[in-house]
C-alpha cells in the first residue's frame, strides 16, 4: 500500500471513529459536538512553543506521541516541527516548559536486522541506527490520536490513549522479521535513566521500569506491556554482543522484541503506566484497557476531548480564530496531569505510597506560570477538577513541609520565583470552593516563612538584598503578590496577628521602587540601588529579575495596583509610563532569555511576568487602551502556524491567556475575584461551569468594534470595567455591545474602575 492510501485509510479511520463518538460510543450516552476538528497540534511546535504533540485525554497522565533524535532546547516536549527524525513513540512527555525530561517507555517499530543504535541525523542514509525520517504530510494528528508512515521500515504506527495507557498499533507493508525496539535509556533533555529493568513474562507480555533523575531528581515509572502476538525472542546488548535474554537489569536498558511472523504484518501493544509498582500499571492496563479494539479506543479519546472542549462552545468570525481558540483550549488540558492509580494509591512527594480514594492525586504544576491565568480559567471550565488540584497541594504540603512550587511526578524542582501554589490555593477559597481553610493558611505560613530563596531577608530585613541573592528583585514582587492571599485568607479566617504581618509583607515591593527612575530596582545590602544600571538588561551574573528586565517586571504588582500608581505619584505619571512601555527599544543585552519574546516595545508577550499588564490601564479609567493592546496581542501574537505561539507555552498559560482574553475579561489580581473586562473576540459564547450555564452575546463586534460601549449581565447593567467571579459564577446572560469608537463614560468614572481590595476583603 503507498502512502497515499495510507492516509485515504486513516481519513476513514478518524471519520469512523468521529461518528462512533457522535452517534453510539458515549460514557454517558449523551451527544457531543465535533470541537476536536478545530485543534491542530501543529501550532506551537515551531519557534520556542514547545507543546505536546500525539495521543492523550484530557489531564491524562500518558501523553503518548513521537520522540525526534534531536536534543535542545527547543525539543524540550520531544518534538519540535523543524525536525523529521523518530527514534520511538514514549509514553510521558511534557507540554510547553522550558526544560527537558520525561520520556518514559520509549517504543520504536523496525524491521530487518536488529540495530540497537539510535543513530546520527547526520547519517542521511540512516543505516548507522534504528532512527527514522519521515515527512509531516504523512502525519495524522488529532486529540486522541497521531499516526505517522515510517519509509525506512514500510510500517505505518498508530497511537491512541487513556489516561494512564497507551496503545499502539503498527502496521508493515514488508515480510519481517519484524522488531520492536524498547529503549529504555532515552529520556527527553537531561532526563538520565539510574536503573532500569525489561522481564518477559509469558509470550505475549512484558513488565518492567524506569528509574531516572533529570529536573525532577528521583522519577520512577512502572510498566505494564501486553502484545497482540506472540514475541518470538527478546535481544539486548552485553558487552558489545547481541544476546538473547528474558529478563535483563541495567542502568540503560536497550531491548528488541523479535516477531518472526506477524499475522497480515499487524501487531497491537498496549501499555500501562505507574509510578507507585508494576502491579499498579497492571491493573491501570486491566481497567482501562480490557480489550484490543484500537477504533474503539481512538475514539473514546476523541469524545473524551469533544465533552471537555464543548464546555467552552464559541462562535468566531473566522475558521483560523476557531482553530486558535480550540487548540489553546486543549492546551490548557493537557496538564495538570492525573498522578493516582485507578485504585487511588499514588507517590507521594516523600516517596512514600498513600491510598487515598476521595480525590484524585495531578502532577506537573508550573504554577509561576498557571497561578495568572490558567488556574483561574479552570475556577471557570474545571469546577470540578479544582478541588482536586488544591488537595493534591495541600498533600504535597503535608509531605514536603511547603506548597508545590513546580511540582513534577512527585518531584519539587523548585523551578522560577516567589511560592505560586499559595494564590491558587487562596483563590479556589475566595470562590467559595471546598478548601480547608485552617490547613490551608497552615501551609502558607510554612511555605512563607522558611530561609531559603532570600526568605530569611525578607524575614529580618523587609527586603531582599541583590548582594546577597540572585534575581531578588522578582523573587521579592513574587512574594509580595502571595503574602496578600495569605493576609486575605488570615482576615477572613479571624486571624488578625497574621493579616498584620502577611499585609506589611505584601507592601514590601515599595522598597525596591526608584521614584528617580520610574522603575523596581534591585537594593543592595547597604540600602542603595544597584549601580549601574539600566531597565532593558537583567544585570549581575543571573541578573536582579527572572526572566526579564526593569521594564517588564516594574508592572508586578497585580496585588495592589493602586499602591503602584500612587508610586508614579498620580494616574497621569502611571499611564505615561505604561504608554512607553508597548514603545520604548532597547538593547537587552546577550545575556538576555530566550524567554523574552513576544515584544511590544519592551511588553514581553512570550513571558508570563507580562500577561496582566494590558489590563492595567482599566485601573485609571482608560478601558479603550486595554481594548486596542489585547486585540493586537489576539489578533498578531497567535496564528495557526507551527510558529504560532510567540513564547514557550508553559503548561497552558499563554493559550490561557488568550481563552480568557477572546472571551472578554482577565483575573488581573491573583485572588480578589475579579475579572477585568477587556475586548471580547468571540460574537458568543456558552460556558457549562459544571451544570451552570453562562451564555455571553457580543453585539456589533468586528475587527473595528473592539471597544465595549455597554455591558449588562441578567438584565443589571455594568458601568464597571470589571465584572465579579461570584455573579459570573452565578450563570445566567452576559451581553456585550460593542462600537468603533471608546466610550465616553463605560469604566471611565472612579468608581466604576477595579480596585484592587474589592468591599468583601475590607
Amino acid at each position: 500500500m503507498n502512502r497515499f492510501s495510507l492516509l485515504a485509510a486513516i481519513a476513514f479511520l478518524i471519520s469512523s471513529c468521529q461518528k462512533e463518538t457522535q452517534e453510539t460510543l458515549t460514557s454517558d450516552s449523551e451527544v457531543v459536538e465535533d470541537y476536536t476538528q478545530y485543534v491542530d497540534q501543529y501550532i506551537g511546535t515551531g519557534f520556542h512553543g514547545h507543546v505536546f504533540l500525539g495521543a492523550n485525554v484530557p489531564f491524562g497522565a500518558v501523553q503518548l506521541g513521537p520522540t525526534n533524535l534531536t536534543e535542545g532546547w527547543d525539543w524540550c516536549s520531544g518534538y519540535h516541527y523543524s525536525d523529521t527524525t523518530v527514534i520511538g513513540f514514549a509514553h510521558t512527555h511534557l507540554s510547553g516548559t522550558g526544560i527537558g525530561d520525561l520520556g518514559d517507555i520509549l517504543l520504536m517499530p523496525t524491521r530487518g536486522d536488529i540495530n540497537l543504535n539510535r543513530g546520527s541525523i547526520k547519517d542521511s542514509t540512516q543505516e548507522d541506527g534504528y532512527v527514522a525520517f519521515y515527512h509531516h504530510e504523512d502525519e495524522t494528528i488529532k486529540p486522541g490520536y497521531y499516526s505517522v508512515w515510517l519509509d525506512k521500515y514500510d510500517v505505518k504506527a498508530e497511537l491512541t490513549a487513556t489516561a494512564r495507557a497507551g496503545m499502539q498499533h503498527y502496521k508493515y507493508e514488508k515480510e519481517g522479521p519484524y522488531n520492536v525496539i524498547i529503549d529504555l535509556e532515552r529520556g527527553i533533555g537531561w532526563d538520565l535513566p539510574t536503573k532500569t529493568y525489561v522481564e518477559q513474562v509469558d509470550e505475549k507480555t512484558i513488565k518492567g521500569y524506569r528509574y531516572s533523575k533529570g529536573w525532577a531528581v528521583d522519577q520512577k515509572i512502572y510498566f505494564y506491556m501486553q502484545f497482540s502476538a506472540p514475541i518470538s525472542k527478546i535481544v539486548a546488548e552485553k558487552r558489545g554482543n547481541l544476546e538473547e535474554n528474558t529478563s535483563i537489569e541495567g542502568e540503560r536498558v536497550k531491548a528488541a522484541f523479535v516477531f518472526n511472523e506477524l499475522p497480515e504484518g499487524e501487531v497491537t501493544v498496549k501499555t500501562g503506566i505507574s509510578a507507585v509498582s508494576i502491579e499498579n500499571a497492571k491493573e491501570n492496563l486491566e481497567s482501562e484497557m480490557p480489550n484490543w479494539d484500537f477504533t474503539e479506543i481512538a475514539a473514546a479519546a476523541d469524545h473524551a476531548w469533544n465533552k471537555e472542549l464543548s464546555k467552552v462552545k464559541v462562535k468566531l468570525p473566522t475558521e483560523d480564530q476557531m482553530k486558535v481558540f480550540y487548540t489553546s483550549l486543549y492546551h490548557t488540558m493537557v496538564a495538570p496531569s492525573i498522578f493516582s492509580d485507578v485504585n487511588g494509591e499514588y507517590r507521594g512527594a516523600d516517596a512514600k505510597t498513600y491510598k487515598d480514594t476521595t480525590f484524585t492525586n495531578y502532577t506537573t504544576y508550573s504554577l509561576w506560570d498557571t497561578y495568572r491565568a490558567a488556574h483561574p480559567l479552570f475556577t471557570l471550565t474545571q469546577k470540578d477538577k479544582v478541588e482536586d488540584f488544591v488537595k493534591s497541594f495541600l498533600k504535597i504540603y503535608e509531605q514536603q513541609g511547603k506548597l508545590p512550587i513546580w511540582h513534577l511526578v512527585g518531584n519539587e524542582t523548585n523551578c522560577m520565583v516567589g511560592y505560586p501554589g499559595i494564590p491558587v490555593v487562596a483563590d479556589a477559597y475566595f470562590k467559595g470552593f471546598d478548601v480547608d481553610g485552617e490547613l490551608a493558611l497552615e501551609a502558607m505560613k510554612a511555605s512563607s516563612t522558611r530561609d531559603d530563596f532570600g526568605m530569611k531577608f525578607i524575614k529580618e530585613r523587609g527586603y531582599i538584598p541583590a548582594d546577597s541573592v540572585k534575581e531578588s528583585v522578582a523573587k521579592a514582587l513574587e512574594y509580595c503578590l502571595a503574602d496578600r492571599s495569605i493576609a486575605q485568607l488570615a482576615k477572613a479566617l479571624g486571624k488578625d496577628e497574621d493579616y498584620e504581618y502577611y499585609n506589611k509583607r505584601a507592601h514590601a515591593y515599595e522598597r525596591y521602587f526608584d521614584k528617580k527612575t520610574g522603575f523596581m530596582r534591585a537594593v543592595m545590602a547597604d540600602g542603595s540601588f544597584r549601580t549601574p544600571f539600566s531597565p532593558f538588561k537583567s544585570t549581575h551574573m543571573w541578573g536582579d529579575y527572572t526572566e526579564g528586565n526593569g521594564w517588564q517586571y516594574t508592572w508586578l504588582v497585580p496585588h495592589d495596583v493602586e499602591g503602584l500608581i500612587k508610586l508614579f505619584g498620580s494616574e497621569e505619571a502611571f499611564e505615561q509610563k505604561l504608554d512607553s512601555l508597548f514603545v520604548v527599544e532597547g538593547d537587552l543585552g546577550d545575556e538576555a532569555s530566550p524567554d523574552i519574546s513576544g515584544l511590544i516595545g519592551q511588553y514581553a508577550h512570550g513571558n508570563e511576568p507580562s500577561h496582566h499588564v494590558t489590563y492595567l490601564y482599566n485601573y485609571v479609567g482608560k478601558p479603550w487602551k486595554t481594548a486596542d493592546k489585547v486585540r493586537y496581542i489576539m489578533d498578531s501574537l497567535y496564528t495557526t502556524k507551527p510558529d504560532g505561539i510567540c513564547g514557550n507555552e508553559d503548561v497552558g498559560q499563554m493559550s490561557a491567556w488568550y481563552i480568557m482574553s477572546a472571551l472578554g475579561f482577565y483575573q488581573v489580581s491573583p485572588s480578589n475575584g475579579q475579572l477585568i473586562l477587556g475586548s471580547p473576540l468571540i460574537e458568543e459564547a456558552t460556558l457549562d461551569m459544571d451544570g451552570t450555564i453562562l451564555h455571553i452575546e457580543v453585539k456589533n463586534n468586528s475587527t473595528e468594534n473592539k471597544y465595549i460601549q455597554k455591558v449588562s449581565l441578567n438584565g443589571k447593567v455594568y458601568l464597571n470595567s470589571f465584572i465579579a467571579y461570584s455573579d459570573l459564577a452565578k450563570g445566567g446572560e452576559l451581553l456585550i455591545e460593542m462600537g468603533s469608537t471608546p466610550s465616553s463614560d463605560w469604566g471611565v468614572a472612579p468608581e466604576n474602575r477595579p480596585v484592587s481590595i474589592p468591599a468583601q476583603f475590607q
